[in-house]
């Protein structure tokens, strides 16, 4: 199992009128998290275009527990449970207060693709290499 925590502190611009942060809001939590796990493997969404390899989401699940309030320091936590062997990539999402409460957790499912035929693929080996030692 491959786990990664980054932090951010709520803006006020992300939030509604009550200092909640509203709730699409943490979906650039979430691939900011993303984003940064895989940067700290040593390799970026960037390296991935290079290759000719996209990554669209193709799927959402979000459950939204206690709120987020501005100017909260977050956690938010990126967990692959399985290593990805086919097309599909299955992230979790763990997103909590400075208390270590729970406040939102979500499962969000992207593919590999060819950038320029759109037809599916596999995770680039580089990348794949890297998250081998977490699954043995």
């Amino acid at each position: 199992m491959f786990s990664f925590d980054t932090q951010l502190r709520v803006r006020y611009a992300e939030t509604d009128q009550m200092g909640v942060v509203y709730h699409s809001n943490y979906f650039p939590y979430f691939e900011s998290a993303r984003a940064e796990s895989i940067r700290q493997l040593g390799f970026t969404y960037a390296d991935m275009e290079k290759m000719g390899v996209i990554m669209p989401v193709i799927e959402v699940q979000c459950r939204y527990i206690r709120p987020a309030l501005y100017d909260e320091l977050l956690t938010i936590k990126v967990i692959l449970k399985e290593l990805p062997v086919h097309h599909k990539i299955e992230f979790h999402h763990e997103v909590f207060n400075e208390k270590k409460e729970l406040l939102a957790s979500a499962k969000i499912i992207l593919y590999f693709m060819e950038a320029k035929t759109m037809k599916r693929t596999t995770m680039p080996g580089p990348l794949l290499q890297q998250l081998k030692p977490y699954f043995n």
